[in-house]
C-alpha cells in the first residue's frame, strides 16, 4: 500500500469514527494517574448501573495489555463476530454491550505485545469499526497514566467527560493530580472524582476503620476545583462480585458500597443532563 492509499483509509475510517461518536449522546472517560485504584471495578459497575436505569450503554475496555473488563463482566473467553459492517460489539444485558482487546485474544492468558501505533490503530478501530449504533453513554475503561491510549481518546472524542478514580494515599492522590492537569490540557472537561476504598466497615463490630486513611479524594477534588462524585468503602463483596463476573450494583443489594454506588450514578445524571 503507498503513501496515497494510506491516507485515504485513514480518511475513510475518520469518517467512520465521527459518524459513530455523534450517535453516542455522553461519553465517560474512566482515568487514573496509577494502577491498583480499582479503576476498572468502578467502570464496570457505572456502565451496569446506567444500563439498569434503561439507557443505552457500551462500555470499551481499552486498557489493551491488561483487559480486565470481560473478567467482571462475566463475558471472558467470549471472541467477537463481525459482518459486512464491522465489529459487533458482545451484548452483556439487554441494553449493555462491550468491546475489549480480550474478545480479540486466542485465550484470556495471552499476553499482548505491542508498541504505540498498533495501539492507537486499535482504539481507532474500536471507535469507527464497531458497530455502537445509538447510545446514550459509552463509558471508556483507560490504562493507568497519561500515555498513548489516553492521549488517543482524548484527541479522538472530543467533548468526552473525565472521570478520576483514586484512592486516600499520598501517592495515588499525586497521581490523579496529574490526571485531571492531563484532561485539563486536553480541554477536556471534568466529571469529577471518586474516591475508592475509603474506609472499611468490620462486619464484627460495625466499626468503621481506614485502612488507606480517608477523605483525600475529597480534599483534592476541593483543591483543583473539580466536584466529589463520592467515595467507595472496600467492600469483600464488591471483590467477589468482579471475580464472579456479575457487578455488584446488578444484584447485591445488602452491600455497604451499593448506597454509595448509586449516589454517585445520581450525580452523574444530574451532572450530564
Amino acid at each position: 500500500m503507498d503513501q496515497k492509499d494510506r491516507m485515504r483509509e485513514m480518511e475513510e475510517q475518520q469518517i467512520r469514527i465521527n459518524d459513530n461518536v455523534s450517535r453516542i449522546k455522553n461519553k465517560i472517560v474512566i482515568m487514573s494517574g496509577k494502577g491498583g485504584v480499582g479503576k476498572t471495578t468502578v467502570a464496570v459497575n457505572i456502565a451496569s448501573g446506567l444500563a439498569k436505569k434503561g439507557l443505552r450503554v457500551g462500555i470499551m475496555d481499552v486498557d489493551i495489555h491488561g483487559p480486565n473488563v470481560p473478567k467482571m463482566l462475566g463475558m471472558e473467553g467470549r471472541t467477537l463476530n463481525y459482518d459486512e459492517n464491522g465489529m459487533i460489539p458482545l451484548q452483556v444485558t439487554g441494553n449493555l454491550k462491550a468491546i475489549s482487546m480480550s474478545f480479540l485474544l486466542p485465550d484470556p492468558e495471552s499476553p499482548v505485545i505491542w508498541r504505540g501505533p498498533m495501539k492507537i490503530q486499535l482504539i481507532n478501530q474500536f471507535l469507527g469499526d464497531v458497530q455502537w449504533g445509538d447510545l446514550d453513554y459509552l463509558v471508556i475503561d483507560l490504562p493507568p497514566g497519561t500515555g498513548d491510549e489516553t492521549l488517543s481518546i482524548a484527541q479522538q472524542i472530543k467533548g468526552a467527560y473525565a472521570l478520576i478514580v483514586t484512592t486516600p494515599q499520598e501517592v495515588a492522590l499525586l497521581d490523579s493530580r496529574k490526571a485531571l492537569n492531563f484532561a485539563r490540557k486536553l480541554d477536556m472537561p471534568i466529571l469529577g472524582v471518586i474516591e475508592n476504598m475509603s474506609g472499611f466497615v468490620c462486619p464484627h463490630c460495625g466499626k468503621d476503620i481506614d485502612l488507606f486513611k480517608k477523605g483525600g479524594g475529597e480534599k483534592a477534588a476541593h483543591e483543583m476545583n473539580v466536584n466529589f462524585l463520592g467515595r467507595l468503602p472496600v467492600d469483600p463483596n464488591m471483590v467477589t462480585s468482579g471475580d464472579d463476573g456479575t457487578p455488584m450494583v446488578l444484584n447485591d443489594e445488602g452491600s455497604v458500597s451499593i448506597r454509595p454506588l448509586f449516589e454517585i450514578l445520581d450525580k452523574i445524571l444530574k451532572k450530564m443532563e
